[in-house]
């Protein structure tokens, strides 16, 4: 007869624990805040197919580190959770308070219930009226979920990240302001010998949700806009409309059928 070994709950727990913070840990990290605009979303990525940011609703975001499969699932059933609460009820009781405690459910009970948790890092942002009114919520690996004081660092070595924002960040920031704070604080870690390093535009993933559009707020920056912005703070207006065109175009590609 083979021999059952023994774990005690609290070690299979820290071990898990430990598997799941070491694989957010290898990954590159993403930036969230708040400015006079709206809702700021700069992810260091390689990678132009995989996307670290997305879309979920009218006014909500999602960010994300870690396994790039086991995030985009999460956002995938957040899309279709909230289109189809959009459609049952009303636009306006689609809020990402309610998505995010959806989320915490799911990875709280992956967590607890499945042998591998999720090696993930997510935040739901939903912008308001004001920079005062947005929601910024972190949820981690376990379920656990924070609200964030409009800004925060997720991956790699996000305390280091989240005390440069901390330093640099203001809420009345313009958006070229504020993406020059989020490339600075991404580049002042993973230099050699702990230097800061500078990040090019195409290594970069940025997106925002504009808190001046009606409707679906979210688009992405990219191209001729993301380079003058990172250059002088502002964005050609041409440029600008053509990513968010680009933008439009993409996020309705990506979006699952409800």
């Amino acid at each position: 007869m083979a021999m059952q070994f023994y774990a005690s709950p609290e070690q299979i727990m820290r071990d898990r624990s430990e598997l799941a913070r070491k694989g957010i840990a290898r990954g590159r990290s993403a930036v969230v805040l708040s400015y006079a605009g709206g809702v700021l979303f700069v992810a260091e990525n390689l990678s132009s197919a995989l996307h670290k940011v997305g879309e979920i609703y009218d006014r909500i975001g999602f960010a994300a580190v870690g396994r790039y499969n086991e995030f985009e699932n999460l956002r995938r059933a957040g899309v279709r959770m909230a289109d189809l609460n959009g459609l049952s009820y009303d636009r306006r009781d689609v809020t990402g308070r309610a998505l995010a405690n959806a989320f915490a459910q799911t990875l709280g009970a992956i967590f607890t219930e499945q042998s591998k948790p999720f090696e993930v890092e997510i935040c739901v942002a939903q912008v308001g009226a004001t920079a005062a009114d947005d929601e910024l919520y972190r949820l981690t690996y376990d379920g656990s979920v924070n609200d964030e004081p409009g800004r925060m660092a997720m991956g790699g070595q996000a305390e280091a990240i989240a005390g440069v924002l901390k330093s640099h960040h203001r809420p009345d920031m313009s958006l070229g302001d504020a993406v020059k704070v989020a490339v600075q604080a991404l580049g002042s870690v993973g230099g050699e010998g702990g230097a800061a390093r500078t990040i090019a535009a195409d290594q970069l993933e940025v997106a925002i949700l504009d808190r001046g559009r009606v409707g679906r707020t979210f688009r992405r920056v990219t191209g001729a806009a993301l380079a003058a912005l990172l250059d002088d703070g502002e964005a050609p207006a041409a440029s600008a409309e053509a990513s968010t065109a680009a933008a439009d175009s993409t996020e309705a590609a990506e979006r699952p059928d409800s």
